[in-house]
C-alpha cells in the first residue's frame, strides 16, 4: 500500500494499492521533488469518471510503467472533486498546451509546480495516432535531461497566463449581453435535439436557467421553447435513468441517447431545479414528474443516515462501463410476460439489434401510452398500468445485478445545490419529504462540516478536512436563502448572512472585484484564480453575485447590491465579448438590470396556503421572499423590508414592492395575481 492509504478520498483510495509510489498533493511531494530536482507527474480525476479508471486499469496497475515513473519523477495524485482550484489551475494549463481537456488529467510540472505539458488519457501502446504513456514518460525524461533550462522557461510563460487578472470595469450595467446571448443561443440551438452543441452533449443548466430569465424578462416565447424542447429530449432520451430516475452527466451522441454512464450529485440537484422553473412556466405535469423521479432516486440512492448527499455514482460495474443499465430483447422478454414485455418493448425502444454495444439496449421512450393503445387495441389507461408494473419489476431484476459504486463523500458545495433543489420542490410540490431533505442535509452541513467561521468542504468517514472554496460558501449561502424562503425559519437566513460575510472577508478582490476561488494565505497554488464560465456546476462568481444582490433586498444593505455590481462588472469585457460563456453571472445581471420584488408575508404563517401557492408556482425568478410574524422587533433588525408591515383587518395580508416603494397591500389571491404579474 502507498501514501494514498492513509486519505479518505474514495477515488484516492482507489489507487492506494498500485505499484506507483504516489503521494497526495501536499509538502511531502514537494519537498521531495526540490531535493531530488525531479519533474512532478501530476494524475487529476475522481471516483466516477470511466476513462480514469481504464487508465489505473492499464498503466498505474503495470509494474513496468510504475517503475518509470517511481525512478525518475515524483507521482501525485489527486481528485478533482476535493481541490476543484488546483485542477481549474491546471486543466487551464493543459488546454493551453494541447487545445484540449479532461479527465483523467495528466499534467508535468517542475518542482515549483510549474506545468510545462500535459494531456489526458493516455493509451498503453502507441493507437491511432495517439502516443502511449510510456512514449510520453520517456520523451518527458528526456527533455528534462537534455533541456531543463528550455522547459523552465516554458513553465514560467504557461504559468504567468494562468495568473492573469480580470479587473472590474468602470461604468453602469446595461442588459446588452442578456440580449447577445439570447441571439448566440438561439443561432446555436439544436432545433431536432434541444441542446446547444454536437455530440458530446452536456446539460448546460446554468444556460437553461438564463433563458427562463430571459423569458421571463421579454416574454420572448423562442426563450422558453429553447429550454422545453431541451428539457423534455432530455428526460425520454437515455441520459435520464427510466427505469429509477437520475441522470447521466453527460451523452457522448447529439440525441441524449447514450450516456457517459457516471451520475452526479450537481446534475441531480440543478436538473431538477430547471424542471420546476419549466413548470412554473408552463403548468406542464411532465416536468414536475421528471423532478419528482430524479429527486426521489437522489433521496434514495445518495443520503447518507445523517442527512448528508454523497457526490457520484460510477459509469462501470464488473469493470464495464453502462452493464448495470441495458437490456438485451432476450432479457426483457425473460424478465417480463409477453404481453409486458411487447409494452415496454414498444415504449422504450428495445429491439432485437439494439442501440447500444453487443446488442444491448439503452431505455428511451419512443412511444407514447396512446399510441401503444392504439397499435394493441386496448386502453391508454390499461398501457400505463402495464408499464407501471413492468418497470417495477425490471427495476427488480436490475437491482440484482452488481451495483456501480458510489462516491460516498460528502460535498459542501453540491450539498449546497441539494438544500435549493429540495427547498424549492416544497415550495412548488408542497411535499413535506422535500422540506424535511433540505433541512437534515442543512443541519449535516452546518454541525460537521463549519467550525466558527471555517467551512470545510469535505466530509467522509467522520472526519472534515479541505479548506472551503468560494463555491462551497456561496452554494450553502444560496441553499440556505431557499431554506429560509421555505419554512421561514430566520435562523436559516442568518446562518447565510454568516456565511456570506466570511466570503467576502476571506474570497473578494477588494480593488479589482469578484472573487477568488480560493482564499488567502493559499501556499500549494500557483495562481489565485478569479472565474465566472459556465461549468458542469454553477459559477461560484455568478451565484456569489445573485446572494449579494438577494441580500441586499433582504436587508437593504445598499453595500451588498455594490459588491454584487462590481462582481458583475469584473467580468464584464468577456460578458460583452461571449456573455454566453457566463451564463450564471448573467443570472445576477438579469436581477440587478430587473425590478425584484420584495414579498412581505405578515400574519399567521398557517393562514398563507393559497397565497404562497400563487407567489411559489408563478415563475418570478427575481423576487425575495419573508414572513413577518405578529412580534418583529428581533427580526427588523436583520430585516428592515419587515417593518410597518402587519396584517390588515386580522386577515392574512401580502405586500408587494419594488425599488423599496410597496403597493398597496393585499389580502386575497386574485388581486395578488395582478401584483405578481
Amino acid at each position: 500500500m502507498n501514501r494514498l492509504s492513509k486519505e479518505k478520498s474514495p477515488y484516492l483510495l482507489l489507487h492506494a494499492s498500485n505499484p506507483v509510489d504516489w503521494y497526495p498533493w501536499g509538502d511531502e511531494a514537494f519537498s521531495k521533488a526540490r531535493e531530488e530536482k525531479k519533474p512532478i507527474f501530476l494524475s487529476i480525476g475522481y471516483s466516477s469518471c470511466h476513462w480514469c479508471h481504464v487508465m489505473k486499469r492499464e498503466s498505474f496497475e503495470d509494474e513496468e510503467t510504475a517503475e518509470i515513473l517511481n525512478k525518475n519523477f515524483i507521482p501525485i495524485k489527486l481528485d478533482r472533486e476535493e481541490r476543484p482550484d488546483i485542477d481549474e489551475i491546471y486543466m487551464k494549463a493543459v488546454i493551453s498546451i494541447s487545445g484540449q481537456g479532461g479527465w483523467p488529467l495528466s499534467i508535468f510540472l517542475t518542482p515549483t509546480l510549474q506545468p510545462f505539458f500535459g494531456g489526458t488519457y493516455y493509451p498503453p501502446e502507441d493507437r491511432y495516432g495517439i502516443p502511449s504513456f510510456k512514449t510520453i514518460l520517456a520523451k518527458m525524461i528526456e527533455l528534462w535531461k537534455t533541456q531543463r533550462d528550455e522547459i523552465e522557461v516554458s513553465a514560467k510563460r504557461i504559468s504567468s497566463i494562468l495568473t492573469e487578472e480580470v479587473r472590474a470595469v468602470k461604468g453602469k450595467l446595461t442588459t446588452f449581453p442578456l440580449d447577445a446571448a439570447y441571439a448566440t443561443l438561439t443561432s446555436q440551438f439544436d432545433t431536432v435535439n434541444g441542446g446547444f452543441s454536437g455530440a458530446p452533449k452536456f446539460p448546460t443548466t446554468s444556460l437553461l436557467f438564463f433563458l427562463l430569465r430571459y423569458y421571463s424578462r421579454t416574454k420572448k416565447t423562442r426563450a422558453l421553447d429553447m429550454v422545453t424542447k431541451t428539457l423534455t429530449k432530455m428526460a425520454r432520451g437515455g441520459l435520464n435513468d427510466q427505469l429509477a430516475g437520475g441522470f447521466h452527466r453527460y451523452s457522448v451522441d447529439q440525441h441524449w441517447q447514450v450516456p457517459h454512464f457516471e451520475k452526479m450529485l450537481y446534475d441531480n440537484a440543478l436538473l431538477p431545479l430547471v424542471y420546476l422553473e419549466a413548470w412554473q412556466a408552463t403548468k406542464n405535469s411532465f416536468f414536475t414528474d421528471v423532478a419528482k423521479q430524479t429527486l426521489d432516486w437522489t433521496l434514495s440512492e445518495m443520503r447518507n443516515k445523517k442527512g448528508g448527499f454523497y457526490s457520484a455514482q460510477d459509469a462501470e460495474s464488473d469493470g464495464k462501463e453502462g452493464t448495470y443499465y441495458v437490456w438485451t430483447k432476450d432479457e426483457v422478454v425473460q424478465i417480463l410476460d409477453q404481453r409486458n414485455a411487447e409494452i415496454f418493448s414498444k415504449h422504450y425502444g428495445v429491439s432485437e439489434e439494439g442501440n447500444f454495444e453487443k446488442n444491448n439496449n439503452i431505455l428511451h421512450i419512443t412511444n407514447e401510452p396512446q399510441k401503444i393503445a392504439s397499435e394493441m387495441g386496448t386502453s391508454e389507461d390499461d398501457v400505463k398500468q402495464a408499464l407501471k408494473q413492468a418497470k417495477k419489476t425490471m427495476l427488480k431484476h436490475r437491482d440484482s445485478r452488481t451495483k456501480p459504486a458510489t462516491d460516498d463523500k460528502v460535498l459542501t458545495s453540491w450539498n449546497g445545490l441539494m438544500i435549493s433543489a429540495l427547498a424549492k420542490a416544497y415550495q412548488v410540490l408542497e411535499d413535506e419529504r422535500y422540506l424535511r431533505a433540505a433541512e437534515r442535509s442543512a443541519n449535516f452541513i452546518l454541525n460537521n462540516l463549519l467550525n466558527g467561521e471555517e467551512l470545510f468542504r469535505r466530509w467522509r468517514d467522520g472526519e472534515a478536512a479541505v479548506d472551503g472554496l468560494l463555491e462551497d460558501y456561496a452554494f450553502m449561502v444560496m441553499g440556505l436563502i431557499d431554506l429560509y424562503e421555505s419554512n421561514f425559519d430566520v435562523s436559516r437566513l442568518e446562518a447565510a448572512l454568516k456565511l456570506n460575510g466570511v466570503m467576502i472577508d476571506r474570497f473578494l478582490d477588494k480593488d479589482g472585484g469578484g472573487f477568488y476561488s480560493t482564499k488567502q494565505g493559499k501556499t500549494d497554488l500557483i495562481a489565485r484564480v478569479k472565474d465566472a464560465h459556465n461549468g458542469a456546476t454553477l459559477s461560484g462568481n455568478g451565484v456569489a453575485s445573485l446572494n449579494l444582490a438577494k441580500i441586499s433586498e433582504f436587508t437593504s444593505d445598499d453595500k451588498m447590491r455594490s459588491l454584487s455590481k462590481k462582481t458583475v462588472l469584473a467580468f464584464w469585457d468577456g460578458l460583452e465579448l461571449n456573455p454566453e460563456r457566463y451564463a450564471q453571472m448573467l443570472c445576477a445581471l438579469d436581477f440587478l438590470t430587473g425590478q425584484p420584488k420584495e414579498i412581505v408575508l405578515a400574519g399567521k404563517s398557517d393562514e398563507f396556503n393559497d397565497i404562497l401557492r400563487e407567489i411559489r408556482q408563478t415563475l418570478i425568478p427575481n423576487k425575495v421572499v419573508a414572513f413577518s410574524p405578529d412580534e418583529q422587533d428581533t427580526l427588523t433588525k436583520i430585516m428592515p423590508m419587515l417593518e410597518d408591515k402587519s396584517p390588515l383587518n386580522n386577515k392574512p395580508t401580502v405586500y408587494v414592492c419594488q425599488n423599496h416603494i410597496c403597493k398597496r397591500p393585499v389580502n386575497d389571491v386574485e388581486p395578488l395575481k395582478k401584483l405578481l404579474a
